[in-house]
């Protein structure tokens, strides 16, 4: 049986405690910005309008049939704490495999059958991943989710759920409120590049599993060489630590000192890769629809999109120690990779012609072909 799947003969493994990470995260997600009753009501009624009104842009720009019925899914609109406690579903789903596999390796050199080591670290694992999600509340304006409706605490009206689509009300306010936009127009801005992602699993509905099951993949690379994870672990961190703010990494490569780099051998590269080349896909395309509107539907969209790629500018030096050794900036590096290879498939074989992609796994494009589009085409045919 698949790992992801709920197994009451074989339960989840308990070296992350699950609760006390959502607690944690709860607990220390930073409130949002400050507003009435009445406010709260408007802003979450606008949000949930902008983001049905922005699936027939999502489908006339994509092309995606997939855009026409997304009932297999849910749009929430959420609070800090909320996307912190929902994403430890996300986190339990993902990890899973390499959760297993990890017991499985601890039972097997501890003869003595202690088990109170186990707990602690369950508690420090949980306490931490809590703190993580904590941290990354205040920054996700929205995000499409896919796997949570596999997770064992999952509800009943959850599983039953392809998907849920997270919209973060405290962020979205603050952001559009930093940047002097207008509120309606960043918030359809913003459901366009969401939505998108909803759409791209409803297209691809073997793509969730296909996602997990290359996580399982380099999560039993790396148990295996569990051994020197943890001092690579703390090399990487000490490294990051001494260097002064580093200039953007090649295409291709992720920052040096980020928790990217502890994946040294051949295989772990490959599994990577092919990882990473997903999510350009997807970060990248869902930015090329969100920027394929104009004027005539969002009409401040050239002020959303100047004032809104100038704001990491103004990141504070502890924040880039944070997003650097957690992989973050490698992330932002995937919407414009995603997005060149998008647009430059685009331009050859059309819209049409690039949804391709969607309909198998082997139509996937690799790493290389992320930075060359024309490889991709050449080996589709097309």
């Amino acid at each position: 049986m698949s790992p992801h799947s709920n197994d009451a003969a074989t339960p989840p493994p308990t070296m992350v405690n699950w609760g006390l990470a959502a607690r944690t995260a709860a607990n220390l997600a930073p409130a949002g910005p400050a507003l009435s009753g009445s406010e709260i009501s408007a802003a979450v009624e606008n949000m949930r309008l902008m983001a049905e009104r922005s699936v027939p842009y999502v489908h006339e720009i994509s092309q995606l049939e997939a855009a026409r019925d997304l009932r297999d899914s849910e749009v929430l609109i959420v609070d800090r704490a909320s996307w912190a406690k929902a994403n430890t579903q996300s986190f339990e789903v993902m990890m899973d495999p390499v959760l297993r596999a990890l017991a499985a390796k601890a039972a097997e050199s501890s003869k003595a059958g202690n088990t109170g080591g186990s707990a602690l670290s369950a508690t420090v694992t949980g306490a931490q991943l809590g703190g993580a999600l904590a941290f990354l509340s205040s920054k996700v304006l929205g995000q499409y989710d896919p796997f949570a409706a596999l997770a064992p605490s999952a509800s009943p009206k959850q599983q039953a759920s392809g998907g849920r689509l997270l919209l973060v009300a405290p962020n979205i306010i603050t952001v559009e409120r930093e940047m002097k936009v207008d509120p309606a127009d960043f918030r359809l801005w913003v459901c366009l590049h969401e939505q998108t992602h909803r759409v791209q699993f409803a297209a691809a509905p073997w793509l969730r599993h296909h996602m997990l099951g290359e996580i399982e993949k380099l999560g039993a690379l790396l148990v295996g060489d569990s051994e020197n994870f943890g001092e690579r672990l703390l090399e990487s961190a000490k490294s990051l630590g001494s260097k002064k703010e580093k200039a953007a990494a090649p295409a291709g490569e992720a920052h040096r000192g980020s928790v990217l780099d502890l994946i040294q051998n051949p295989d772990q590269k490959a599994a990577l890769s092919h990882l990473t080349a997903v999510m350009s896909l997807l970060e990248g395309h869902a930015n090329v629809v969100m920027d394929g509107v104009d004027q005539s539907i969002v009409p401040t969209v050239r002020t959303i999109r100047q004032r809104f790629n100038s704001r990491s500018k103004d990141r504070g030096v502890i924040e880039k120690f944070i997003r650097n050794l957690m992989g973050l900036d490698a992330k932002m590096r995937q919407y414009s990779d995603g997005a060149k290879f998008v647009r430059d498939a685009v331009g050859v074989v059309g819209m049409e012609g690039f949804n391709n992609v969607w309909t198998q796994v082997e139509n996937l494009p690799t790493e290389e072909e992320i930075h060359n589009a024309r490889l991709w085409v050449e080996r589709m045919g097309l």
